[in-house]
């Protein structure tokens, strides 16, 4: 079991709202500590969804809508393993 600070719930509050309202800006993975991951998908939606009317900034959207929602179902035990000891950056 891993050791719960308490900004952690916090932070998977935090994360799961970001992911359901600005989702395609990757803002829940720069929250989480996952920078890169959050670059790619803000460099996706502005660069990408320029050149493709849009399309890419609603693929972004949906895949941060789904991330905050996976989020803010996970138990605080779990997303803790899930996302700061194990380290997963995606989904």
């Amino acid at each position: 079991m891993a050791n719960i600070n308490p900004s952690h719930p916090t932070k998977q509050l935090l994360a799961g709202y970001c992911g359901i309202i600005l989702g395609a800006f990757g803002v829940h993975k720069f929250i989480l500590g996952y920078a890169p991951q959050g670059f790619i998908m803000l460099v996706i939606s502005v660069v990408g969804g320029s050149f493709s009317y849009g399309v890419a900034f609603l693929i972004m959207l949906l895949v941060g809508l789904i991330e905050g929602m996976i989020y803010l179902n996970k138990s605080p035990e779990e997303f803790v393993n899930t996302y700061f000891v194990n380290k997963q950056g995606w989904f």
